[in-house]
């Protein structure tokens, strides 16, 4: 068997590295910073028990911290919303935390379309 084949799938797999790696966890991202905002805002309006918010703030919270550990560039604009989100309060206003997910939804967008 020549190395030429396995050299070539060895770049191909490097290839996949980076922002096209991690467009994966952008998506998920973008999505729990809206589900969080739609748990903001139904909670401002008294839609919702505490203890339910409270689970729900929790779960996000996990799922963005497994969603940036995951992430091959960090450093990123991407990566910095990211950290962003995993950093704000939990009662964070649902406008800043839409905000936050129309930036990654750009950054998606661009992304899916290079």
């Amino acid at each position: 068997m020549s190395l030429r084949p396995v050299l070539v799938l060895l770049l191909l797999a490097g290839c996949s590295r980076g922002e096209d790696a991690d467009l994966q966890y952008i998506g998920e991202a973008r999505s729990l910073a809206a589900e969080w905002a739609l748990i903001n805002e139904q909670s401002n309006e008294g839609h919702l028990t505490t203890s339910y918010v409270k689970t729900m703030r929790r779960s996000l919270r996990e799922q963005l911290h497994s969603t940036a550990k995951s992430l091959s560039q960090p450093q990123s604009r991407y990566g910095q919303e990211i950290a962003w989100l995993e950093s704000a309060p939990d009662g964070a206003p649902p406008a800043e935390l839409r905000a936050h997910a129309g930036k990654l939804k750009q950054i998606e967008d661009s992304l899916e379309s290079a």
